[in-house]
């Protein structure tokens, strides 16, 4: 399966056995709920067949029988009227009871469904959200999975109703007079072809509006997020020309839809007309000829306009299932996308926590393929180590944290974790071992502790609280009127980026990992808070085996080990003194960011 969903063309077919067995699986559990939901639907589509029946013979039996009095015939009216009443009640009781029933049902199965794909999004690697617009997948878990709501509730049951509804109505008009039903079905042909020629003209105008949507989804998800920049190089008019064209472009393809449904529904009602029309003709004319009584002709209109409604409906059943096949197509497209991280196939696997040795072997990687951005890396890193990697951007030292991490697979070589092949181990397992703090913390809506603990009930709040003493954290909290339970906006825009540091610091100690990595976790803070986060990084370091990437060299002078990447490869590595007497990359590199006087390391 495809990894990207740029272009949002994956139409479906209209009917796709294969994925409607697949949707199908989720009504499984609930097929007891679509039983019962059929049944009402037929008994409440029998009692609708009998009120034409009511008529006929309330008006035959009673009304037009001249041997009986008037209160023979008002006797036999009244019942009848009662009869229709009673079966009216209990169609209207059958019915609101399949609809509650079949929107529970339908509501349980989408809750399924989106579970199970946001279950299966959530593993998917980092590299797969690198190659994927964010609210193309929102559109995937949200308008997708929404769309096949009135397959599950009306679609599917209703189309069933709505076919018995017709068969019933065909058998009763040709046990009346079969005559007359064959002249009131002469229409049909022009009805279908109708029907026909709406199914040829929506289909492509249904995929241009979900297509369209999807654009404007991932539009508005990107710019919304990315509106500080938006704002700050004034593009406001910019995007909003822009999102006006992709908002157009929707606009013009709903009104499409709008037209082609306005000349359809029309259409089709004249049609139907024009078959009550030819009905009225022909049955006055067997009237007159004593073949048929007014009641009969009464009725005979009544299931004529009955019929025509069933056949309106199967066209609006066929977009729901269109739609459905479109939408189901995208949303199994997406959950078979495999993850290019391969696990084991045991999951169950265990392995004590980190307490040797991590080695990567000759560890070749490439984004792309030929374009290798590692060549050849050797590491190892011990227990308690603390490792520092620097150079350049773009040189790679990011990506080999990546690679242990797991968020993408290495193609050559070999990394080890006490001896333990990563490739052989599950990634939960893997990433169970480390905590990653990242250059741009990411917080959550919550509270600070919340985003401490993660949610993780298996964090006590008295342990996060100690995290965030120790990385002083609680230096800004204890000033705050909710301390540690203080509202955090999404994405921590009410925080300091020194205090959205901490946090991450925080979050990393209460997870209690074997091992740390630090990526690029100081270059974002103000000076003025310097020197409360270099004693947070201090405490913090003390603690943990640590890999570090830096570009403040000022920041790593007491790692046990610096490794120089450059151009893929470990160009050099030593202590910082050892690095700044050898001349090489690193003095070159440090020389550039304190000038000539610091050449010394001091």
């Amino acid at each position: 399966m495809s990894e990207t969903f740029y272009d949002d063309e994956i139409k479906g077919k209209v009917y796709d056995k294969v994925l409607l067995k697949r949707l199908l699986r989720y009504v499984r559990p609930y097929q007891k709920l679509v039983f019962a939901s059929v049944f009402l639907i037929m008994v409440a589509s029998g009692l609708e067949l009998l009120w034409p029946q009511f008529i006929r013979l309330s008006v035959d039996k009673y009304v037009m029988n001249e041997q009986l009095g008037p209160d023979q015939k008002f006797a036999g009216v009244i019942f009848y009227s009662l009869m229709y009443l009673l079966t009216l009640i209990f169609s209207v009781i059958l019915q609101y009871s399949q609809i509650m029933i079949m929107n529970y049902m339908g509501q349980k199965v989408l809750h399924d469904l989106r579970m199970d794909l946001f279950r299966h999004v959530e593993y998917l690697s980092v590299n797969f959200f690198s190659r994927n617009p964010v609210g193309r997948l929102v559109t995937r878990l949200t308008n997708d999975v929404s769309q096949l709501n009135e397959l599950f509730t009306t679609g599917i049951v209703g189309m069933f109703g709505d076919i018995i509804m017709l068969c019933g109505i065909v058998v009763l008009m040709t046990w009346m007079h079969p005559k007359l039903t064959l002249i009131s079905f002469t229409v049909l042909p022009l009805i279908f072809l109708s029907v026909v020629m709406f199914r040829t003209y929506i289909r492509p105008v249904y995929l241009e509006i979900r297509r369209n949507l999807a654009r404007v989804n991932a539009f508005l998800q990107e710019h919304l997020t990315g509106i500080q920049i938006v704002q700050a190089f004034t593009q406001e008019q910019r995007s909003f020309d822009k999102f006006d064209t992709l908002n157009r472009d929707h606009r013009e393809a709903r009104l499409k839809m709008i037209k082609i449904h306005a000349i359809f529904m029309p259409v089709v009602d004249a049609f139907s007309n024009l078959a009550i029309s030819v009905l009225l003709f022909f049955g006055t004319l067997y009237i007159y000829n004593g073949d048929m009584e007014i009641g009969m002709l009464i009725a005979f209109l009544l299931y004529c306009r009955r019929f025509y409604r069933p056949v309106m409906d199967l066209s609006q059943k066929y977009n729901i299932l269109q739609d459905a096949m479109t939408s189901s197509a995208r949303i199994f497209d997406l959950m078979d996308t495999r993850d290019s991280i391969k696990g084991p196939a045991d999951t169950s696997i265990v392995i004590p926590r980190f307490n040797d040795i991590i080695h990567f072997r000759d560890v070749w990687f490439a984004y792309n393929p030929g374009e290798w951005v590692l060549k050849g890396i050797d590491l190892s890193i011990r227990k308690h180590e603390k490792v520092a990697l620097v150079g350049l951007t773009g040189e790679g030292k990011t990506t080999i944290v990546n690679l242990l991490a797991r968020f993408y697979e290495y193609e050559k070589g070999s990394i080890t974790l006490d001896g333990h092949e990563l490739k052989d181990l599950p990634v939960q397992v893997v990433r169970k071992q480390l905590a990653y703090v990242h250059q741009d913390v990411f917080l959550f809506a919550g509270t600070i502790l919340d985003n401490i603990r993660l949610w993780d009930r298996t964090i006590t709040e008295e342990t996060a609280i100690e995290a965030a003493r120790i990385v002083n954290l609680t230096y800004y909290t204890d000033k705050m009127p909710a301390q540690l339970h203080e509202r955090v906006i999404e994405g921590g825009r009410n925080l300091s980026t020194g205090q959205k540091q901490l946090i991450s610091f925080a979050r990393a100690l209460a997870f209690k990992p074997a091992l740390l990595v630090l990526d690029e976790a100081t270059s974002n803070i103000d000076s003025e808070t310097e020197e409360i986060i270099q004693d947070a990084l201090d405490k913090l370091l003390a603690r943990q085996t640590s890999i570090i990437i830096a570009h403040r060299l000022s920041t790593i002078k007491r790692v046990d080990r610096i490794l120089v990447v450059h151009k893929g490869r470990i160009a050099e590595q030593g202590t910082h003194q050892k690095l700044l007497r050898d001349g090489e990359l690193y003095a070159k590199l440090y020389k550039l960011q304190f000038g000539t006087n610091h050449s010394n390391g001091r």
